[in-house]
């Protein structure tokens, strides 16, 4: 059984929190008087004079009651990209301990790493995208947590579950599963194993299905120790009243993200069956997420060109295992149409000057 208080670093279990106006003070009305805000209001004359739920309560009972999770189990940050960078510098002691990545994956990982000086240890995918779980485990060595991001970024397959299982039951810290892509997948979250395994910890996000990136709201759900320990060391209002309004709002509109979910995942086939079409492609990778990887010939100058018609795409062919290789996002229909027929006039421009 892990222990997690013996995990996460030892002036982090003894921190004493910043206690904030709104910790000691629970309830929703009164005269306020004690954080130093501006009691008249604010200048854009709307209800954003007080500071906001710094434990987001309300939001975080509905999100529980959505997950089918208990609320102790909830944490709520400024993007998934804060989730990370607290859990590395609650459980990561600098110089000393690494965490372990899986590339090709999200740079985050990498560079919240970086930032709190905590060595990093590169274990690649296979060929085909899934885990190379005996190499990993066979270089755990003071590593403190595995990022497993499934469906992957940049390549869009999820992971095999008895991969991810055989790592949870054999490494002695924490297994985070980045799940930011979960709701275009035909697999099932892995939010119901949580009381399995105390060393699970769960990221996802507004920022995807639910359409809603500029709010900046990720979600960790984990072991309530780890939770504990995040709190503890968050800022006191790291999600802005605004953010917690509009997500409440959302949340009253499951079926219309669902519906948006759909439309993306028939595009996408759309999408890929168009591409295949293409001289200009060589491989489409399997995906479970809004996006394809798709492999070209030459696939920085397809990059540029399509740059220079302002159809943007991601040029991931320096990234290992992704070798000539652009991430495209699925678009509106009228988007998709435009970087097909775009394509197809660089496929017609390079016939045109190889005949020349």
């Amino acid at each position: 059984m892990i222990d997690i208080q013996q995990l996460a670093r030892k002036n982090v279990r003894e921190l004493k929190a910043y206690s904030c106006a709104r910790d000691e003070y629970k309830g929703n009305s009164g005269i306020f008087l004690d954080a130093n805000e501006n009691s008249i209001g604010s200048v854009l004359n709307v209800d954003l004079n007080r500071y906001p739920d710094p434990r987001q309560l309300e939001l975080k009972a509905r999100i529980a009651a959505i997950k089918g999770i208990m609320i102790e189990r909830t944490f709520l940050g400024n993007g998934s990209d804060e989730v990370i960078d607290l859990l590395v510098r609650a459980f990561c002691e600098p110089e000393i301990d690494k965490i372990m990545i899986l590339p090709p994956t999200y740079g985050m990982y990498k560079v919240v790493a970086d930032i709190n000086n905590v060595e990093v240890v590169e274990t690649p995918l296979t060929e085909n995208y899934q885990l190379d779980v005996k190499r990993i485990l066979d270089n755990v060595e003071n590593v403190k947590m595995i990022f497993v991001c499934s469906p992957n970024n940049p390549t869009g397959n999820t992971l095999k579950e008895s991969d991810i299982l055989e790592l949870l039951e054999n490494f002695n810290g924490l297994v985070i599963i980045d799940e930011a892509y979960i709701d275009f997948s035909p697999e099932k979250s892995w939010l119901l194993k949580l009381n399995r395994f105390p060393n699970l910890v769960i990221m996802q996000t507004f920022s995807k299905a639910w359409g809603l990136a500029s709010i900046r709201l990720g979600m960790g759900f984990a072991d309530p120790q780890i939770i504990e320990l995040l709190n503890k060391i968050k800022y006191p209002y790291n999600v802005s009243g605004a953010t917690q309004q509009l997500a409440l709002e959302a949340l009253s509109y499951i079926e219309k993200k669902d519906k948006m979910v759909a439309t993306i995942l028939s595009e996408r086939q759309k999408l890929i069956g168009e591409l295949k079409k293409l001289d200009s492609v060589i491989k489409i990778n399997p995906t479970d997420a809004n996006f394809i990887l798709v492999k070209f010939r030459e696939a920085e100058k397809v990059f540029e060109y399509l740059m220079s018609k302002q159809v943007i795409v991601r040029d991931r062919s320096r990234v290992i295992r992704c070798e000539e290789s652009l991430r495209i996002t699925i678009g509106k229909p009228e988007e998709n149409k435009t970087l097909i027929e775009t394509l197809k006039k660089l496929t017609a421009e390079n016939a045109g000057s190889a005949e020349k």
